[in-house]
């Protein structure tokens, strides 16, 4: 895996390549706008974690963010693709709603992640501590830019669906997730700078075709949960689950970027989250969920299934990293810059 650029362009990307008759059939109707999309009835038997139907979801939601270069800005909101975008998120939602518990309150949900496991042979953050060689962590890395190169992008849907103490508690983390209004302190930019540190390509998406379906389902849910008002409890929970977890995973990641040699830019990004996400974490806890339970204390339910399903996407992306890995095999769906 060599670095082709280490420009953060603001460029868009092109549409990366299908991996199945969905996205192949999604792909051509973008190209080509009097095209119809694939039926809904398809994405309905589609495998709710597979690499078609996220492929093409993913694609469907870029479309939101920064889009694409051969793509005409006007497709956002197309409505001739909105009965396969719904097919598609109601697949993966009703797989997510059947794998992960039902009912828990957030003393149950939370309560588990406050707690650091003492076992550690599914932790990712762990083994590059200890174990983990260089190209292990630009394999991470890269695979991580999906979300790093828009961090808190996703989770600002909220916000506008929030009020009182839970919208103020939003908005000061999300404030500092921005870089505090310096650019050069935007989160963004600063894993930019570790991915430059790595010899990787800082292009935004670039990494999309080496990335599996497990780990664009990780960001894809994101994007579910932001865009849909009814799921406003279930972002403030995968949420408030980046922002409790982030603190100890960063502190093993900044040592594993000590320990190879990553590079200054590298190391600071996991140590600028060590201190600022134990902050976070209290703010998000007291405020954010304490703010909004107590405005819709319904949604508590969707607040707790919100960090669960985080919590089984993460595992399912950290089994197949070390699974990859630790049988000497590259994690990433091919090899590129």
């Amino acid at each position: 895996m060599t670095a082709t650029t280490t420009d953060h362009s603001p460029a868009a990307a092109s549409v990366p390549a299908p991996r199945g008759p969905l996205s192949a059939g999604l792909f051509a109707a973008l190209a080509s706008p009097g095209q119809a999309p694939p039926e809904a009835g398809e994405a309905a038997a589609a495998d709710p974690y597979g690499e078609d139907l996220h492929l093409a979801l993913h694609v469907l939601y870029e479309l939101h963010y920064r889009g694409f270069a051969d793509i005409a800005e006007d497709r956002e909101w197309d409505p001739a693709l909105m009965p396969l975008r719904r097919a598609l998120e109601e697949r993966f939602l009703g797989a997510l709603r059947a794998d992960v518990p039902a009912g828990r309150t957030t003393d149950e949900a939370f309560g588990e992640l406050l707690v650091e496991s003492t076992d550690h042979s599914d932790s990712v953050a762990h083994h590059l501590e200890h174990h983990g060689e260089l190209w292990q962590i630009r394999e991470y890395a890269a695979l991580r830019s999906l979300y790093h190169l828009k961090e808190a992008d996703p989770h600002a849907w909220v916000i506008p669906r929030l009020r009182g103490r839970a919208k103020a508690g939003m908005v000061a983390i999300e404030y500092d997730e921005f870089g505090a209004g310096r650019a050069e302190n935007i989160h963004a930019q600063l894993f930019a700078e570790l991915m430059a540190d790595l010899g990787l390509d800082t292009r935004y998406g670039h990494y999309v075709e080496a990335a599996p379906a497990c780990a664009l389902a990780v960001v894809n849910v994101m994007t579910l949960f932001g865009l849909h008002r009814a799921l406003r409890g279930a972002l403030v929970g995968h949420f408030a689950c980046v922002e409790v977890t982030s603190s100890p995973g960063s502190r093993r990641l900044a040592a594993a970027m000590r320990r190879t040699g990553a590079g200054p830019a590298a190391e600071r990004f996991y140590a600028e989250h060590v201190e600022a996400d134990a902050v976070h974490e209290q703010v998000v806890r007291r405020e954010v969920i304490g703010g909004l339970l107590a405005d819709e204390p319904h949604l508590e339910p969707d607040v707790a299934f919100g960090a669960d399903a985080t919590v089984h996407l993460e595992n399912r992306l950290a089994s197949h990293l070390l699974k990859a890995w630790r049988n000497g095999r590259s994690a990433l769906r091919q090899r590129r810059g």
